[in-house]
């Protein structure tokens, strides 16, 4: 009788997408396909200089090298995605540069850029999500990406102010962080709980992002982002997500591989399968969205009002809102520098190799 793994629960409760570029990862490491694909600035420049990928590299350079480091980046990122398309069942994620991070017109741009190098590709727009910065700017560009096919998804995103601007902006889904980068940075910061479903703090923002959409869906008729968190540090952290309600969950290979030794009948994950139902928050959970761990002594004891407009005056409200929150404000600042970090090492390998041509 074949084992049941902690994957295989999971993928009962939500679609599985993989925090990871390599075509070989995404075919040793899941018995199914995933769902997507994402991808940020670290994981681009990761595969971009891997052995495996030094001729198309080399071929995209020679290609593109009188017309600049950012579009042999766009279209070697475009391309690599290509290489694992038929590996997955839904779409590949790029991220525009955190560099644009408060430019609407930046993010429009790289985004079209992006959607160009797809379709030489091979990849058509309802295949591709472009990932953006849940700042004011940069939401402000989804609206007008939507109206051209291209779906976006609002990241580095740890508020409920951001998901509902995500939401006002039109965004397909967020990705909210389970783990603030010094989390990652420095272990003894992370909050290593034995039940992250109920224990993790971030999982009472992701209750209540639950209930504002729910609200949101029933009054206005409109579909709301899907969420699909990452950052993950534990196993048991990406099985919450499906006891939370989450749609997805963005799982990289490390993680992936742990969920696929477990054996859920002798080591079973927290929380309890009789109350988890796909795409819902469960009963034991709800609680979680009357507190805010996170806020501390700030938490106004209440949800965010839906009915301000985070887009206007190029998204001031959210500015504003984000500036308040001290936990959200240090992550967004963190990701977007470790993100431009990342950049940076793409565009010095672009003109290092460059100077070989």
């Amino acid at each position: 009788m074949a084992t049941t793994t902690w994957l295989m629960k999971l993928q009962e409760q939500l679609n599985v997408d993989i925090d990871c570029m390599d075509p070989a990862e995404a075919k040793k490491l899941l018995p199914f396909k995933p769902c997507d694909q994402t991808s940020n600035q670290r994981l681009v420049y990761e595969q971009m200089i891997s052995p495996e990928n030094r001729d198309l590299f080399l071929q995209t350079a020679k290609e593109a090298k009188d017309e600049g480091w950012e579009v042999i980046l766009n279209r070697m990122s475009a391309r690599l995605c290509a290489k694992n398309i038929e590996n997955i069942e839904g779409r590949v994620l790029l991220q525009s540069s955190a560099r644009f991070a408060y430019d609407t017109d930046k993010v429009i741009e790289h985004a079209r850029a992006y959607a160009h190098e797809f379709e030489k590709a091979g990849i058509s727009k309802d295949r591709i999500c472009i990932k953006i910065p849940a700042t004011g700017p940069a939401l402000n560009a989804s609206p007008i990406l939507l109206k051209e096919g291209i779906r976006t998804l609002g990241t580095s995103l740890f508020s409920v102010v951001q998901a509902i601007a995500a939401s006002q902006a039109g965004c397909l889904s967020i990705s909210p962080y389970i783990n603030f980068p010094w989390y990652h940075a420095d272990r003894k910061q992370w909050p290593d709980v034995q039940d992250p479903a109920l224990e993790h703090p971030m999982s009472h923002r992701l209750v209540q992002i639950k209930q504002v959409y729910e609200r949101l869906h029933k009054e206005t008729g409109k579909e709301q982002p899907l969420l699909k968190p990452a950052s993950f540090i534990s196993a048991k952290e990406a099985m919450a997500m499906g006891e939370i309600g989450c749609e997805h969950a963005t799982i990289p290979e490390n993680i992936l591989l742990e969920l696929s030794l477990l054996d859920a009948e002798a080591n079973p994950p927290p929380g309890t399968d009789s109350v988890k139902k796909r795409g819902v928050v469960a009963p034991r959970l709800t609680h979680l969205a009357d507190s805010d761990p996170l806020a501390g002594d700030k938490w106004k004891g209440r949800l965010p009002s839906t009915e301000v407009d985070y887009l206007a005056d190029n998204g001031a409200a959210l500015t504003e809102a984000i500036a308040e929150d001290e936990t959200t404000e240090r992550g967004l600042r963190e990701a977007l520098s470790a993100f431009e970090d990342n950049e940076l090492q793409s565009r010095q390998a672009i003109e290092e190799l460059l100077k070989q041509l």
